[in-house]
C-alpha cells in the first residue's frame, strides 16, 4: 500500500482526517491499466465484507473485500459503472449477515430502494468565484444576516403536486428571496433520510443529497444560483444521532460501530435514535469530514448544528437512573464537548468566513466563545430563550401584557453574552402549536396588527434574524411537509400587505448598519424606556459604528397614545422612517408623526425629549439627528428625503396617501389580484375596487374577512401619555365598516 493512503487511514483512526470521503466509499480508479472503481468501508469487527450490485447481479460472493488495516476493507471492480446501484454485504461474527448502504456514498437510489449509487462529483463548473471572494473578506459579526428558513419539498410544488428538482426550484425561489431582501437561506436537512415526517433529521446517508429533489450536481447548481444572486446558503446538519434503520449506520458491522456501546447511554429515549460515540476517532473523522464535505464540495456557506443540547448533557431527557455520570461525577458529556470544540476549530480554522450555528437551548456558557478560552467555538447560537419569551408574550391578550412585560425586556440582559440569531423556526409552527399568525390574539385584523408589531420589534432587537417560510405573508394553517404553502393567500389584501411590510422591513434592515453592525456589544444599543409596563411600551436606540442612531418605539397594546413623551439622545428633528400601522402595510393609518422637534425637557437621562403619538399596536422607527448645529440640521431636513421614502421605493409600491387640508384621508390601497399559482412575491396589478375582498377560504374558517373601511376625517384624540407615568388608555377609534359576519380566527 502506498504511504499516502496508509497515512490517511491512520489519521482516520485517530480522528484527524478531514476529507475521509476522498478515499472511503466508492471512487474511480485504475489497477494495472484497467479502469474501474475501488470500494472501501470501515467495518472493524466484521467477519467478512463483499460488494454486491447491478454489475454482478447482486451476487454476494463475486466481489469479496480484503481487510487492509485500521478496520478498513477494500475491493476493486473493473465491471462496475457510473450509476450502478450497490451495497456492502457484511457477515457478522455471530454468523448472520446484513446489507448496508455505503456511509460515504455521494448518491442514493430512490426509496424504497435503499441502495447506494456510483456517482462521481467531478465535472461541475462553479460560477461563484466572485461571491466566494467577497465572502472571504467579510466580518460575519458585523454584517447583516436575515435568514429565510425553508423545507425544500413544501415551499412550492408543481401544478400536478410533484416536487421541484434542486435547480428547478432555484428558478422560482432565488428571485423571490432577492425581491424580499433576505440575505441567507437555511435549508432543512438535505442528507438522505428514509422517513418523511422526520423532515430530514434522521439521516441514513450523510454524504448523499436526498434523491427526492434530483442529483448532486443539480444541488450544486442551486447553490450556484443562490450565490449568483448574492444569497448565502446554510444547511441544517445532524451530528447528534441517527435512526435505527438496518441499512444505515445502526450496528454497522454487527456491533456498536458508530454509536456508543453502553446500552444505557447509546439511545435517545424520546427519539429512539442512536447516539454517536464522539470519543471514537473514526466517528470524529466521519463527522468532521462530512461537515467539510458540504462546505467544500457544495460551497455551502455554513451549518446550523442540530440538537446541540442533546449532545452536551448525559441526562438530556432522561430520568434518574437512566444515565451515568462522567468520570468527574458530572452530567456533562465530556467526549461530545471535546468533539464540538475540535469540529469548530477545524471548520473555522479552514474557513473563518463560514457559519457554525448552534441550536442550543440551555444555559451552557460560552457557546460562541473560542475553544481556547473554554468555549465551544461556534460563531453563532440560536436564542431560544428570546424565542420562547416573545412567543409567550405575543400570545398573551394585550389586557394582561402589563404583568408579562419582563418577557419583552429580559433578553436584553443577556443579549451580548453570545453571538445570537433570533429564530422563529419550523419547530414553532407544527404539532398543534398553530401558525405564527394564529398565535396572535384577537380577531382577524388584530392578528395582523400584533404580527406587524412583533416583526418590527424583532428586526430592531440585537442579533441576526431567522424567519420560517410562510410567516412573511401570514400563513394561517400549520406547516406540513406534505403540501406547499398557501400561496393563494396572496390574492387577498391583508396577506399581500403583510408581505409588503416584511419586504420593507428587510430592506430597511439591510440599508441601516445600526441594526446589524454592532450586534454583540452594548455600544450598539441603549435603553430609553424599558419599564413602561403599564402601557406595554418599550423604546430603545440602535447605533452603528459611525454614530448614526435609530430610535425604536413599540406599543404592544391596541391603544392610541397621544402626547407620549420620552427622552431623546440628540437635540434636533426626529423623522419617522417606518410605521408598522401604515395603511400600506394593512394598518389603520391612524397617525404618522412626520418630523418631531425636541424640546428642552430632561427625561430618561437625556437633556432633551420628544413628544410623539403612538398608533395602536405598532412599532415605529425614527431617524435620530446627527450631533450638529441646529442650522445644519434644518438645512439637511429641507434638502433631504426621508429614509421611509427610500425604503418604500424598494418595496411593493403602495398607493400614496391623498393630501387634503386640515384632515387625513385614507390611502388608496393597491389591490392584490395574484392568482393562486402565480410566482409568489410578484406584485398584483393595482386596481380600484368598490367592494372589499373576502377573507381567504383557509382563513375564513378561523377569521372573518375585514370589511371595507370608509375614509377617515380626523384623528381620534387621546389623553397625553408621558412615558414616566401611565395615562388613561383609550382604545383606538376604528373606522366604520359595512355589516358583515365576523367569526374569530381560531388558534390550533
Amino acid at each position: 500500500m502506498e504511504q499516502t493512503l496508509h497515512n490517511a487511514f491512520k489519521r482516520f483512526s485517530l480522528g484527524d482526517e478531514l476529507r475521509a470521503y476522498t478515499f472511503l466509499g466508492c471512487h474511480a480508479a485504475e489497477r494495472d491499466g484497467v479502469h474501474g472503481y475501488v470500494f472501501r468501508v470501515w467495518a472493524p469487527r466484521a467477519q467478512g465484507v463483499s460488494v454486491t450490485g447491478d454489475w454482478n447481479f447482486w451476487n454476494t460472493e463475486d466481489l469479496p473485500m480484503t481487510l487492509v488495516e485500521y478496520g478498513i476493507w477494500e475491493a476493486f471492480s473493473a465491471y462496475a459503472r457510473e450509476g450502478d446501484a450497490y451495497k456492502f454485504y457484511i457477515r457478522r461474527r455471530d454468523g448472520s449477515a446484513v446489507y448496508k448502504s455505503d456511509p460515504y456514498a455521494s448518491r442514493n437510489c430512490a426509496l424504497p430502494d435503499t441502495s447506494s449509487r456510483i456517482c462521481t462529483l467531478d465535472g461541475y463548473t462553479w460560477g461563484d468565484a466572485d461571491y466566494r471572494r467577497k465572502q472571504g473578506k467579510r466580518k460575519l459579526l458585523n454584517c447583516p444576516m436575515n435568514i429565510y428558513e425553508m423545507h425544500f419539498g413544501s415551499w412550492r410544488r408543481k401544478p400536478d403536486g410533484s416536487l421541484y428538482t434542486y435547480d428547478e426550484l432555484a428558478d422560482e425561489l432565488v428571485p423571490y428571496l432577492k425581491d424580499m431582501g433576505y440575505t441567507h437561506i437555511e435549508l432543512m436537512p438535505l442528507s438522505e433520510y428514509p422517513y418523511e415526517p422526520s423532515w430530514g433529521y434522521q439521516v441514513t446517508g450523510y454524504y448523499a443529497p436526498t434523491f427526492r429533489y434530483g442529483e448532486p450536481k443539480q444541488l450544486m447548481r442551486f447553490v450556484d444560483k443562490c450565490h449568483e444572486a448574492g444569497i448565502g446558503v446554510l444547511l441544517d446538519w445532524v451530528p447528534a444521532h441517527f435512526p435505527k434503520d438496518e441499512n444505515g449506520l445502526y450496528e454497522f458491522d454487527g456491533t456498536c460501530c458508530y454509536e456508543l456501546e453502553d446500552p444505557l447511554m447509546n439511545e435517545h429515549p424520546d427519539w429512539t435514535t442512536r447516539i454517536f460515540d464522539f470519543g471514537k476517532g473514526e466517528v470524529q473523522s466521519f463527522l468532521i469530514s462530512n461537515a467539510v464535505y458540504w462546505l467544500e464540495q457544495y460551497h455551502i456557506d455554513g451549518l446550523r448544528v442540530d440538537a446541540v443540547a442533546s449532545m452536551l448533557y448525559l441526562d438530556y431527557n432522561r430520568k434518574q437512573g437512566e444515565w451515568e455520570p462522567n468520570k468527574d461525577g458530572g452530567k456533562e458529556n465530556l467526549e461530545a464537548v471535546a468533539f464540538l470544540r475540535k469540529l469548530n476549530n477545524t471548520i473555522l480554522g479552514r474557513h473563518p468566513h463560514k457559519y457554525m450555528i448552534a441550536e442550543e437551548s440551555t444555559a451552557w456558557p460560552m457557546v460562541t466563545k473560542p475553544a481556547s478560552d473554554g468555549g465551544l467555538g461556534f460563531n453563532f447560537k440560536w436564542n431560544m430563550g428570546w424565542m420562547n419569551d416573545m412567543l409567550s408574550y405575543m400570545k398573551t391578550d394585550p389586557l394582561f401584557r402589563a404583568g408579562n412585560h419582563n418577557k419583552v425586556t429580559f433578553s436584553f440582559f443577556y443579549a451580548f453574552s453570545e453571538n445570537f440569531v433570533l429564530p422563529i423556526s419550523h419547530d414553532e409552527v407544527v404539532h398543534g402549536k398553530g401558525s405564527l399568525i394564529n398565535k396572535m390574539p384577537g380577531d382577524y385584523e388584530a392578528k395582523f396588527a400584533n404580527l406587524r408589531t412583533f416583526f418590527g420589534y424583532m428586526m430592531a432587537h440585537p442579533g441576526k434574524k431567522l424567519l420560517f417560510m410562510g410567516q412573511e405573508f401570514g400563513q394561517f394553517t400549520e406547516w406540513s411537509e406534505e403540501k406547499q404553502l398557501d400561496w393563494m393567500l396572496l390574492g387577498y389584501d391583508k396577506h399581500t400587505e403583510l408581505q409588503t411590510y416584511v419586504k420593507t422591513l428587510n430592506a430597511f434592515y439591510k440599508e441601516h448598519p445600526a441594526f446589524w453592525q454592532i450586534d454583540y456589544s452594548w455600544e450598539g444599543f441603549q435603553w430609553i424606556v424599558p419599564d413602561d409596563f403599564q402601557q406595554s411600551v418599550v423604546a430603545f436606540l440602535r447605533k452603528d459604528a459611525a454614530g448614526k442612531q435609530i430610535l425604536v418605539v413599540c406599543n404592544f397594546n391596541p391603544v392610541l397614545r397621544e402626547g407620549y413623551t420620552l427622552g431623546a439622545p440628540v437635540s434636533g428633528t426626529y423623522k419617522e422612517v417606518l410605521n408598522s400601522d401604515d395603511e400600506a402595510f394593512g394598518g389603520s393609518g391612524t397617525v404618522h408623526n412626520k418630523s418631531v422637534r425636541t424640546h428642552k425637557k430632561p427625561l430618561h437621562g437625556f437633556e432633551q425629549s420628544i413628544t410623539i403619538t403612538l398608533p395602536p399596536m405598532s412599532t415605529l422607527y425614527f431617524e435620530v439627528p446627527t450631533k450638529r448645529t441646529r442650522k445644519a440640521a434644518d438645512k439637511a431636513e429641507t434638502a433631504g428625503k426621508t429614509t421611509a421614502k427610500k425604503t418604500a421605493a424598494k418595496a411593493e409600491k403602495p398607493a400614496k396617501a391623498e393630501k387634503a387640508p386640515k384632515k387625513t384621508t385614507r390611502t388608496t390601497k393597491a389591490k392584490a389580484a395574484a392568482a393562486a399559482e402565480e410566482v409568489p412575491g410578484k406584485a398584483a396589478k393595482a386596481e380600484k375596487a368598490a367592494k372589499p375582498k373576502k377573507a381567504p377560504a383557509k382563513a375564513k374558517a378561523e377569521a372573518e374577512a375585514p370589511a371595507e373601511k370608509p375614509k377617515r376625517t380626523r384623528k381620534p384624540k387621546a389623553e397625553a401619555a408621558p412615558a414616566a407615568e401611565a395615562a388613561p388608555e383609550k382604545p383606538a377609534r376604528k373606522p366604520r365598516a359595512k355589516k358583515a359576519a365576523e367569526p374569530k380566527a381560531s388558534e390550533k
